[in-house]
């Protein structure tokens, strides 16, 4: 019954770990989800400040704002679809991670379920002691 404790206990430290691993994995993606939304915050901003000034500027000036407007747009548009991907990365990633709870609470069930019957087992043993006892008992006050 030991081996088999050992066992659940070491299936559990396992679940344990790869639990947290997960619970590691899905704040990393929110993380990099987080950085993608503020890169994407800031390339907007930059967009609107491009065109700010209302005052005279040149034509050169006026097309090279216009193409830097265009290339920040387009990098804005491949920024919402990283942004895409990271947030179906945090879907994927929160349910490991409930994958990885529900494991681990099994794993705790089948220990405590173990412990129960080591318990149940060694009391059954101790049931069985004293009667043996109470015949040796018996046997040693007669004589």
């Amino acid at each position: 019954m030991s081996r088999l404790i050992a066992s659940r206990k070491r299936l559990l430290r396992v679940r344990h770990v790869q639990h947290s691993q997960a619970v590691g994995a899905l704040l990393q993606a929110r993380d990099e989800a987080g950085q993608i939304e503020d890169n994407a915050r800031r390339i907007a901003r930059v967009r609107e400040e491009l065109f700010g000034d209302g005052g005279e500027t040149i034509g050169a000036v006026l097309a090279s704002k216009r193409e830097l407007a265009s290339r920040l747009e387009r990098a804005g548009r491949q920024l919402d679809g990283a942004l895409y991907d990271a947030n179906r990365r945090i879907d994927e990633r929160d349910a490991q991670r409930v994958v990885a709870d529900r494991d681990r609470e099994i794993a705790g069930r089948l220990k405590d379920k173990a412990h129960a019957a080591r318990e149940t087992q060694h009391e059954a043993r101790l049931a069985a002691l004293p009667s043996y006892r109470r015949m040796q008992n018996k046997g040693s006050n007669e004589q």
